[in-house]
């Protein structure tokens, strides 16, 4: 297959692009992983990384994703700190034009460009993450173990991991702008009826703030008086008696307000890659795309847990795949 510089490429270099390269380069491919940034992705937040399994004593985000890279390195893969800017379809592979103009072409492909999680945008969000505040309860609830905590949305996300949390503390309230939940009614009534879940519909959270470096306190408006202020004083100069902000202590703040996946690489761009209707890549057991010999592993795929486990595990069965199906292409090929 000497029309490719490399057997696979990998496109994301978080826990699943990690894992995969590794796997891939010991399997006897040559390898290439992109990452724009440093390799580990949104695990490089991570301050104690507790529950992966075998890593009992916990270790930061950083020096798990500095052991992956090295394994992965140890067995021959190579890293770019360089941008995937396209991906096209090239003979019986792939090319990936690189941010910086230049193309590398591969026999097959690997999206492991993951999500990100959708912010409030609020003062105090950015400033507290990873000290209080987080976007996933299974990673870091237990660190909130008995002390006050607030999650916000009213989803299914956010309903289930409330209730995830309740086992945790028995002082956990949701705060959802409106009236009633978005969730599914029966995952509603389990959050309305937990004797450790309060629930404040009609609130927004306005702002976070800290103390000692850690979340300490939130701003919540509620919302349902702002706008019954709003239209009684339309019209007027009236700017007394604006519903203030009400302060409360908290130790911990949970945010779903829903995640993006990083799909438009392959989103309506002629691959014949299927997503599902919020964008995530579909895939089968295999980590195979609807489009032959591209592969999708990690929280870019439409998977019903994300969590570093789960993604290194879709990074193994991906680079497993991708090493079968180059055999069966060069069967052909050749």
């Amino acid at each position: 297959m000497t029309d490719f510089d490399f057997d696979l490429i990998v496109i994301g270099a978080g826990p699943a692009g990690l894992t995969a390269a590794q796997y891939g380069a010991r399997a006897g491919l040559s390898v290439l992983a992109l990452e724009r940034l440093a390799p580990g992705g949104q695990v490089l937040l991570i301050d104690v990384l507790e529950n992966y399994p075998g890593v009992a004593a916990g270790k930061t985000g950083f020096e798990f994703s500095e052991d992956l890279r090295r394994q992965a390195e140890a067995f021959g893969a190579k890293f770019l700190g360089e941008e995937a800017a396209a991906l096209a379809r090239a003979g019986h592979g792939f090319s990936v034009t690189l941010g910086s103009g230049g193309v590398r072409r591969a026999a097959a492909v690997l999206i492991a460009t993951g999500a990100v999680h959708r912010t409030l945008g609020i003062p105090g969000e950015k400033e507290f993450y990873g000290r209080g505040v987080s976007y996933c309860a299974a990673c870091d609830g237990p660190f909130f173990r008995g002390k006050k905590v607030f999650v916000v949305g009213g989803g299914d996300a956010a309903c289930d991991e409330a209730l995830f949390l309740s086992r945790l503390t028995s002082d956990v309230t949701i705060i959802h702008r409106r009236e009633k939940f978005r969730a599914q009614k029966s995952l509603a009534d389990r959050v309305l009826h937990n004797p450790n879940i309060r629930v404040m519909f009609n609130t927004v959270l306005k702002e976070i703030k800290g103390s000692g470096g850690k979340v300490a306190e939130v701003m919540l408006l509620d919302v349902a008086a702002f706008e019954a202020w709003v239209k009684a004083n339309i019209g007027t100069d009236n700017d007394s008696e604006i519903p203030e902000l009400a302060e409360e202590s908290a130790d911990g703040v949970f945010i779903f307000a829903g995640t993006e996946p990083q799909s438009a690489l392959v989103a309506g761009k002629g691959l014949a890659v299927a997503l599902d209707d919020a964008g995530y890549i579909l895939t089968d057991q295999h980590m195979a795309t609807t489009a032959p010999g591209l592969f999708a592993a990690g929280d870019v795929r439409a998977t019903p847990f994300r969590q570093v486990v789960t993604a290194a595990g879709d990074g193994a069965v991906a680079a497993h795949s991708a090493a079968i199906y180059i055999d069966m292409l060069k069967g052909e090929t050749y």
